[in-house]
């Protein structure tokens, strides 16, 4: 990974510069919960985002080499926030019609469909694609609560883990220095996890099936229209061009050229995608505004909290991959996935740099490993964890579901993804 003090020159800042980064992250994790009807409007976000970044950049530009840290943290929010668009918009533009029979297999198909899909247009963009078809194929079956959850553990956040395009920490780690195909080493990891949350939910869906009354069942059957997928021939290309700029970026790194291809390929999927293609996604602008909103702040303030981290973080005594693992894997849950994979991509770098190494890769992969599956698999952990999560809690409640409390859907994550981290854990990471 990319040490900051070598590209830029140390940035030397005192530790409470460390506070607004930390302030941030607990007022978007506690906001929500404790005045979710203010927080809601984006306006609202852009406020707290502001009034916690702007002293930060100004703090900043009356350092040596802070201009520099600075302008290199908006290029890297720039890049970061230009790829998220771009796979979400265009995946705007795919809707999937149709309603099949709402059978355990056909919904296991569809998560391990989703499970493949998070990895290649991003967890934000396989959810888009996904979501509503899957709750309108299962809208006659009332046993379903468990349906959008597992979609949330899967779809919208262990799925991601085999490219950068998958879930923000990623491709924040890609920008930083990692390989492109370096995440497909993780396919071990991505298979464990996402095969026995398949196999859990097919058995828990069995179950429920099993329970359903037969007037239910037969209005199910009742209700078969064959699958269509709309907007493909269009944005299929388009999503294949993002990623050949992401590619293009390892060669022809000067930035802006890679990030204007991307926005070129956004704005041919609005211009050209027929609008009732995205009224039927009910496609909404919101959910990405909300990323790059929080993540201005985000990016701006933890260029010190990142400095104290490069010039400290060797005596904090988190050495081993199993302590990565849980503990990026921890404040991914109450904090956003992306931010807490920098800072802990930031200490590894600094432990393996003070044992003679000169990047991650080099010294022990093993560490990186845990801190990308730390970060992707426990954002499902919690509805904040990761971007897509609340988004589906929405279109779900939306849709007629009743979905847990945020302290219920811990009690899920709990009991269903906490035993299989734990075998992640036991084969990868000790």
């Amino acid at each position: 990974m990319l040490l900051l003090a070598e590209a830029l020159g140390p940035l030397d800042v005192p530790a409470a510069a460390a506070g607004p980064f930390a302030l941030l992250l607990a007022l978007i994790a506690i906001l929500p919960l404790a005045a979710g009807h203010w927080w809601h409007p984006n306006r609202n976000k852009l406020i707290v985002a502001a009034a916690v970044g702007l002293p930060v950049a100004i703090f900043l530009l009356t350092q040596p080499n802070g201009t520099g840290h600075l302008l290199h943290a908006v290029e890297e929010y720039v890049s970061f926030i230009i790829l998220l668009g771009a796979l979400y918009v265009i995946a705007g533009g795919i809707v999937v019609t149709g309603d099949i029979a709402a059978r355990p297999v056909v919904n296991t198909a569809f998560l391990a469909t989703g499970a493949v899909l998070a990895s290649l247009i991003g967890t934000t963009g396989a959810s888009m694609v996904l979501i509503r078809p899957v709750l309108r194929t299962n809208c006659e079956r009332k046993n379903t609560r468990h349906l959008p959850i597992f979609f949330i553990f899967i779809v919208s956040n262990c799925g991601g883990l085999l490219t950068p395009l998958g879930d923000p920490p990623l491709f924040l780690g890609f920008l930083k220095g990692v390989d492109f195909f370096w995440t497909l080493r993780l396919w071990p990891q991505w298979l464990f996890a996402n095969g026995l949350l398949l196999l859990t939910f097919l058995v828990w869906d069995k179950i429920a099936y099993r329970a359903e009354k037969a007037g239910d069942i037969r209005r199910d059957e009742k209700q078969i229209q064959r699958l269509k997928v709309h907007g493909l021939r269009l944005n299929g290309p388009l999503l294949l061009g993002v990623i050949a700029a992401v590619l293009a970026k390892k060669y022809m790194p000067v930035f802006p050229a890679c990030e204007l291809a991307m926005v070129a390929l956004l704005l041919v999927s609005l211009w050209k995608t027929p609008r009732d293609h995205r009224e039927m996604n009910k496609f909404a602008w919101g959910p990405i505004l909300e990323v790059a909103v929080l993540f201005a702040g985000i990016f701006v303030a933890m260029v010190p909290a990142l400095a104290l981290l490069h010039k400290h973080g060797a005596g904090l005594g988190v050495t081993e991959p199993w302590q990565f693992f849980w503990i990026t894997g921890l404040l991914s849950s109450g904090l956003d996935n992306a931010p807490t994979y920098i800072t802990m991509g930031e200490l590894a770098t600094v432990v393996a740099n003070v044992n003679g190494f000169p990047d991650l890769m080099t010294a022990t992969p093993s560490v990186l490993t845990a801190i990308s599956c730390g970060a992707v698999f426990m954002g499902a952990n919690t509805y904040i964890g990761n971007g897509p999560n609340f988004m589906i809690k929405a279109i779900a409640e939306e849709s007629g579901y009743k979905m847990p409390s945020f302290f219920g859907y811990m009690v899920y994550a709990a009991l269903v993804l906490l035993p299989i981290f734990m075998g992640v854990t036991a084969i990868s990471f000790l």
